[in-house]
C-alpha cells in the first residue's frame, strides 16, 4: 500500500500542516516535541492505522482459504475492470452451513486481503450469518456502518476514504452474496 497524497483528504504526510491537522505538543503545554511539529489528521490514530495496515498486508502475503473448493456447490467469478481485480469464489455447503470456502484470483492488496478476511470470517457459518457479515461489511465501507463483530475485516474500514478502493474491497463481498443465493435463484 502506498501513502495517500495530501489531496486525498487525509492530511499532508510530508510534514506540512493542512487545515485538517493538529500539532502534537508536549503535555505541559510547551513547544512541539523535540522541536519538530508533528501533524496528525483529526480522528487519525497512527497505532490503529499501523496495526490495520499490518493485518491487511498479512492477509495479502499469506492468504487464508486460497485455492478452489472441489466439488463446489457455488462458483462465482467476479471482476473489477477499473483496477483489474479478478476473483473466483467457490463454496461448498453442508445443509445451511458454509462447510468450505476458497478463492482464487489476482488483484491489488485490498481485494486479495478482503477475500482472505471474508472467507475466514464466514467459514462454518450459516448462509444467513454469512450474508449478514457481507451486508455489515458493505455497510461499514459504503454507509459508514459499525465495524463491530467483523473480525479482521475491521482493518479495511479506512478504505472508505478512497471511493475507488471501496470497489476493490467489496468485490469479494458481492461475489459471496451471489454464491449464497439458492441455486434456483442464481442467474
Amino acid at each position: 500500500m502506498s501513502w495517500p497524497l495530501s489531496n486525498q483528504n487525509t492530511g499532508d504526510v510530508r510534514g506540512r500542516r493542512s487545515l485538517n491537522t493538529r500539532a502534537i505538543v508536549a503535555a505541559d503545554g510547551g513547544g512541539a516535541i523535540g522541536g519538530t511539529i508533528l501533524t496528525v489528521q483529526v480522528g487519525f490514530t497512527p497505532v490503529a492505522d499501523d496495526l490495520y495496515r499490518e493485518i491487511i498486508l498479512d492477509h495479502y502475503r499469506r492468504p487464508r482459504h486460497r485455492g478452489r473448493v472441489d466439488p463446489a456447490d457455488a462458483v462465482v467469478q467476479a471482476d473489477n475492470p477499473l483496477c483489474g481485480d479478478q476473483v473466483d469464489l467457490s463454496v461448498r455447503f453442508d445443509g445451511d452451513q458454509v462447510a468450505e470456502i476458497a478463492f482464487d484470483g489476482t488483484g491489488c492488496s485490498i481485494s486479495q486481503a478482503a477475500c482472505s478476511m471474508l472467507c475466514d470470517e464466514v467459514s462454518g457459518r450459516s448462509r444467513a450469518q454469512a450474508a449478514d457479515v457481507a451486508h455489515r461489511f458493505r455497510a461499514m465501507l459504503v454507509e459508514d456502518g459499525s465495524p463491530d463483530d467483523l473480525g479482521d475485516l475491521e482493518a479495511l474500514q479506512g478504505v472508505r476514504a478512497y471511493p475507488v478502493r471501496v470497489k476493490c474491497a467489496t468485490l469479494p463481498c458481492n461475489a459471496l452474496l451471489q454464491a449464497l443465493q439458492p441455486a434456483e435463484e442464481t442467474p
